[in-house]
């Protein structure tokens, strides 16, 4: 009997802990926890939704996924898909993919697939292509905003009328108004050259610009767009978000933000920072993907 009381003990205590171990948690703007069933119901009634991610999360990858299931079913199938991970040119190859004319060998010899495409995005991916929805590549030619990087805004004039289809229409406007892009001029130092600071914080306006246009390119009454991006790209309603704003005001869009916890208890972080709709909340020790 001994035995099998202090059995039920352990067994009890381990079930305990169990229940104050969370591996995640969403908060609504307001700091009130929301269930990924009251989460998806919410998003449903949104036009844009952006799902901020660090692209090295297992976990955050993984409720991508199961909250755009969710979101699938609440909007009946009306979805639009679309990712910062793949770029404007490779449109062709990821849609003969979608529609079974390239088998995931051929994508991936064909298309400039980030590294962790198997793992992270592909299943995003094949979600779209067994439920036949359309998977948007939203970002610019990652070559043309390196040459921005380097060369400045205003190289990207020499393009092609080709070339100039992958990115956002000329002028693209670079302001430090934007949300975040202040953050980046900081990050640089006081010392940076003045010239190489707008060219940075210009590559990565190209970046938000573009995936800011393929998304209003792309977008449908009645349909939700769901765009995975890393969080810089949306946090604090700036990047994409902004940029989308100053062509499309009346669009409802949620943005979701994700932090890193260093708590068990995951709670709204107490720190200055401008929350989204919706704030994902995961352990800074989660497991990454690389």
């Amino acid at each position: 009997m001994k035995n099998i009381f202090i059995a039920i003990l352990l067994i009890s205590f381990g079930v305990f802990n169990a229940q104050n171990v969370k591996a995640y948690q969403f908060y609504n703007q307001k700091g009130k926890e929301v269930t990924t069933d009251q989460l998806a119901k919410e998003l449903a009634e949104y036009d844009v939704v952006f799902f901020g991610e660090n692209h090295n999360s297992s976990i955050n990858h993984w409720l991508q996924l199961k909250i755009t299931e969710a979101l699938y079913q609440q909007k009946n199938g009306q979805l639009i898909l679309g990712a910062e991970m793949f770029e404007r040119d490779n449109q062709s190859q990821l849609n003969q993919y979608l529609n079974g004319t390239f088998d995931a060998k051929t994508l991936k010899d064909s298309a400039r697939l980030w590294n962790n495409y198997a793992t992270d995005y592909k299943p995003l991916v094949d979600f779209a292509k067994d439920k036949k929805l359309s998977f948007i590549a939203t970002n610019i030619p990652r070559r043309y905003a390196s040459q921005t990087s380097k060369e400045g805004l205003e190289s990207l004039n020499k393009l092609t009328t080709k070339e100039k289809t992958y990115i956002a229409q000329l002028p693209i406007k670079v302001t430090l108004d934007t949300p975040g892009y202040p953050e980046m001029k900081k990050m640089m130092g006081d010392h940076a050259e003045e010239m190489k600071v707008m060219n940075f914080i210009s590559a990565q306006a190209t970046k938000d610009a573009t995936m800011a246009e393929s998304i209003l390119k792309n977008i449908k009454s009645g349909k939700t767009f769901v765009h995975y991006n890393g969080n810089y790209h949306s946090k604090e309603f700036g990047g994409i978000y902004w940029y989308i704003k100053q062509k499309n005001p009346t669009l409802k869009m949620a943005v979701i933000s994700v932090f890193e916890s260093e708590t068990p208890e995951l709670k709204i972080l107490e720190k200055d920072y401008i929350p989204s709709e919706f704030n994902l909340i995961i352990p800074a020790d989660m497991t990454k993907t690389f």
